[in-house]
């Protein structure tokens, strides 16, 4: 009778073990194509995750190489690239109307400025999320279908993004690049209200964001080379040619420009 018991203990412990795998599987699964699918119907580019892994029971979870893509008439391959970013989330919310999401930290994405002293890339990623959302909140009549994950609360409390590099591209200097240092990032309190925030919101909240620091960094990184400098790896390894012109292309200042 004794070893019947035990063996029955151990054959729940093993289908719990199972359960919860299973149900670890599927939600990672799940989250990883509300990514790949409310992404691109929101910024009109190719949004990639390598993987996505949740735990639940720890609160925690972590993207695994998320890629942005670039829009049409862009020559880099992404516009956004970064190994891992990790979240902190209440479990209990899990049940509830609204997510609560304690953090998220982007750590070292690269990110890519391309422009023509026009247009850039990343203005234009914001033109298409402004258009699909009506400025960062869901449109009133979808052109397709949506996931319910789209219409979904959110409240984050904390959205970091640290050691980010940008890269940026001057296509009328020839193709010439820098690579820069992004300062960080600090968004706090992100729907904390009773209606929260959408993933759309939250989105373009971030990638707002996102573009005026790099706008601000790229518009010196242009200046630069326009004058002939030479980014060797870095900003550190700057170097300004002494015969350097005093003038640079006017159409720095249209950097905000969208397309």
């Amino acid at each position: 009778m004794k070893k019947i018991i035990v063996r029955l203990f151990f054959a729940l412990v093993v289908l719990v073990l199972l359960a919860a795998l299973a149900v670890h599987l599927f939600l990672d699964g799940q989250v990883k194509r509300a990514v790949e699918t409310i992404g691109p119907q929101l910024t009109k580019v190719s949004v990639k995750v390598n993987s996505v892994n949740l735990m639940l029971l720890a609160g925690s979870g972590k993207v695994n190489g998320l890629v942005v893509g670039n829009p049409e008439g862009y020559k880099s391959p992404s516009a956004i690239s970064a190994r891992t970013a990790s979240l902190a989330i209440q479990p209990a919310s899990l049940l509830s109307e609204k997510y609560i999401i304690k953090s998220i930290n982007l750590e070292g994405p690269d990110v890519t400025f391309e422009t023509d002293l026009t247009h850039n890339n990343l203005s234009k990623i914001l033109s298409n999320l402004e258009e699909t959302t009506g400025g960062g909140k869901e449109p009133a009549k979808p052109t397709q279908p949506t996931e319910p994950a789209a219409k979904k609360k959110l409240q984050v409390n904390d959205f970091l993004i640290t050691g980010a590099k940008l890269h940026v591209i001057v296509s009328s200097f020839g193709g010439k690049t820098a690579t820069v240092a992004l300062p960080e990032i600090h968004l706090k309190d992100l729907g904390t209200g009773p209606e929260g925030i959408t993933p759309a919101e939250l989105t373009h909240t971030a990638f707002q964001a996102l573009l005026t620091s790099a706008t601000a960094a790229a518009a010196g990184a242009i200046a630069d080379l326009g004058k002939g400098a030479l980014y060797l790896g870095n900003e550190a390894n700057k170097v300004i040619p002494t015969n350097s012109v005093d003038k640079v292309t006017k159409g720095i200042g249209d950097l905000f420009k969208k397309k």
